[in-house]
């Protein structure tokens, strides 16, 4: 009598969108769209991937529960990278102060907030990847074809200007998430 049972592993397809080409090395996909195109490298996570015709197989190597959220999670970063190179990101942050005028300054790769709440020394905040950053009238625009990359930078931003220790009433200042969209303005 045989005991042995077929292991059933996870898999999922995507549909390339149109106007997307995607090339595969192993766990390196190479997505090209009309806004640019990016590299990803999914070497440390454990799935396998396929590429034919005008989809995009992936296959989980285990079959554990664990396995099957970080396939749609990779599903859902796969979709996001498409959707990133037709349409891209943008993230209106508003500067809000009530005590000492803040003043930002775009150098380089960083975004230097100087004046907040006083301070003598500006705080510094690395953007992320390919995202850019404009000034508009004191308010920030974050724009970019990577959605992580914009999340993690307008995050950043927020997280540096909060005010702790001090009564949330009366100290307004920082810099806060107006509105997001899904094309770049």
């Amino acid at each position: 009598m045989d005991t042995h049972t077929e292991v059933e592993y996870f898999e999922e397809t995507i549909d390339i969108m149109d106007g997307i080409t995607i090339k595969q090395n192993k766990h390196h996909l190479r997505i090209v769209g009309p806004l640019g195109k990016i590299s990803k490298n999914f070497k440390k996570i454990p799935i396998e991937f396929k590429l034919e015709q005008n989809k995009l197989y992936i296959k989980t190597i285990n079959n554990k529960k664990t396995d099957y959220a970080i396939l749609h999670t990779i599903k859902s970063i796969v979709n996001n990278l498409m959707k990133g190179l037709i349409t891209g990101y943008t993230i209106k942050m508003k500067t809000v102060y009530s005590h000492f005028p803040i003043s930002i300054k775009i150098k380089e790769n960083e975004i230097h907030i100087e004046n907040f709440i006083g301070e003598r020394h500006p705080r510094i905040i690395k953007i992320h990847g390919n995202t850019k950053a404009k000034v508009v009238s004191g308010d920030i625009i974050l724009t970019g074809n990577v959605l992580t990359d914009v999340t993690q930078t307008a995050a950043d931003l927020q997280l540096r200007t909060k005010i702790k220790n001090k009564d949330p009433r009366v100290f307004l200042d920082g810099i806060f998430i107006q509105s997001k969209s899904n094309h770049i303005d």
